[in-house]
């Protein structure tokens, strides 16, 4: 069960990446006030955390109306997963989120940021929600998906406390401490999406060679 715990909060926290998100939070509030502030990171992370906690609870339940089988979705989730920690070492992923920042700011709506794009797809995007349904599958019912549900709040409640020092936390990483912490996160969440496809593909080979 500690495993499973260890894992699961390293596979959501390297996908989240709360530090990351600190310089864009700072982008997205620019001009506002320490008030305004804490409000969209309040609701942001409300929104985010009921987002993960409904595919959490209900994902795999959301797939089977789509005829989704799990392999299937381990597959895919390990390639999305991939592909972003693919993006985070080489810097591409930073850069669209910085255009999804520069988007909102047009807007000057503090409601609708919390949810566009704070809450969805900077905190709970693809990759996350996609984690989030794989580390799901991976659980005992009611134990598991309690214990995934109190590590979710748990990374979410740092990705707030993220934003509450967001100004601090970016003057003490710098651009080169960014840089490395990006890319080892990277890195560690392409080796755990090999291994989710790994886990997929050893499954259908297991379907395919079991007789009806």
């Amino acid at each position: 069960m500690l495993d499973e715990a260890l894992s699961a909060f390293v596979t959501l926290f390297v996908t989240i990446d709360p530090p990351g998100l600190a310089p864009l939070f700072l982008a997205l509030t620019a001009g506002m006030s320490r008030a305004e502030r804490a409000q969209v990171a309040l609701r942001g992370t409300l929104i985010a955390f009921v987002v993960l906690v409904l595919f959490a609870v209900a994902g795999l339940g959301i797939l089977s109306i789509f005829g989704i089988t799990i392999p299937a979705f381990r597959i895919a989730g390990g390639l999305l997963l991939f592909y972003i920690a693919f993006e985070m070492m080489f810097e591409k992923r930073q850069e669209r989120h910085e255009r999804h920042a520069e988007r909102a700011l047009s807007t000057d709506h503090i409601r609708r940021m919390a949810v566009f794009p704070l809450a969805i797809p900077l905190i709970a995007g693809p990759g996350a929600i996609s984690a989030t349904i794989l580390l799901a599958d991976g659980t005992s019912e009611v134990l598991g998906r309690a214990m995934l549900i109190g590590i979710i709040a748990v990374i979410l409640a740092g990705v707030w406390l993220v934003f509450f020092l967001a100004e601090r936390l970016d003057r003490y990483l710098g651009e080169t401490g960014r840089i490395v912490l990006t890319r080892l996160l990277g890195l560690i969440l392409a080796a755990l999406a090999v291994q989710f496809v790994a886990d997929g593909v050893l499954t259908f080979a297991g379907q395919i060679g079991t007789p009806d």
